[in-house]
């Protein structure tokens, strides 16, 4: 059976919004409120906070939950998953999961996470990863958002921060998609993930998922229909607060 662990990876030293893994919504820290949502699913064996930072190891712990320090040099939040499933030697086997979900996804839901646990077991992709809709064509244009096109399949064709795919011919104009930072890797995979040769397309584009698609291999998608909010901006903090207030899975957690 498939062993499936989630690490949230989360650092002060944000360079548009620092300090924003403890920004208060709703009362609750952005990281606490993606560590509970997390906990929901049942199918995790454990849910971990991946820091360098004191100040959210303690506050994690003082929830009652579990974190693990890492290095401060890490450039990519998979550096730090990878980190810290290495010292807390989980002893995963090569096909097992790991799902990092960035500490700033902040409407991440039991839902979406199983079905990315079953596009895995479907697929035994190297990599699957969530992307919704987006609605806004600003955010389309937007250079600070990942957008995603798709093969019929559901593999990732291509990762941009260009506005893809092109809206100059509206008419049938397929949904649009950003990438999130809800992205499972197989344990093995990851392992080997920061040992490949980073690829002219990444660099361009900014994006390490097409470090995966340059070396020939699969990123299996997984499409929710409703928009995601990555906390950014304090605007995406005010942004989020209000979708939180309204949402029923926070409910579950924040009584």
């Amino acid at each position: 059976m498939t062993r499936v662990v989630c690490v949230i990876p989360a650092r002060m030293a944000s360079s548009r919004y620092p300090g924003k893994p403890l920004a208060p919504l709703l009362g609750m820290p952005l990281v606490l409120h993606v560590w509970n949502r997390c906990r929901l699913w049942d199918g995790f064996e454990r849910v971990i906070v991946a820091t360098c930072d004191e100040e959210i190891k303690t506050a994690v712990e003082a929830a009652g939950g579990e974190a693990v320090m890492t290095a401060d040099t890490h450039e990519r939040c998979t550096d730090r998953v990878e980190e810290a499933i290495g010292v807390l030697d989980l002893g995963l086997a090569d096909d097992d999961l790991v799902l990092m979900v960035q500490g700033d996804e902040v409407l991440v839901s039991p839902t979406m996470i199983a079905d990315i646990a079953a596009a895995y077991e479907r697929s035994k992709a190297p990599v699957v990863n969530l992307a919704s809709v987006i609605v806004d064509p600003a955010d389309h244009d937007d250079a600070n958002v990942v957008k995603v096109v798709m093969a019929k399949d559901g593999k990732a064709l291509y990762f941009s921060r260009a506005p893809i795919p092109s809206r100059s011919r509206a008419k049938g104009l397929p949904p649009m998609y950003q990438q999130t930072g809800v992205i499972a890797f197989a344990a093995g995979f990851l392992r080997r993930f920061s040992r490949l040769e980073p690829t002219p397309l990444e660099i361009v584009e900014s994006v390490d998922m097409m470090r995966v698609l340059e070396h020939g291999l699969a990123v299996q998608m997984v499409t929710a229909d409703f928009e995601t909010i990555g906390v950014d901006t304090p605007a995406d903090r005010e942004r989020a607060e209000g979708v939180l207030a309204a949402d029923a899975v926070t409910k579950d957690y924040l009584k």
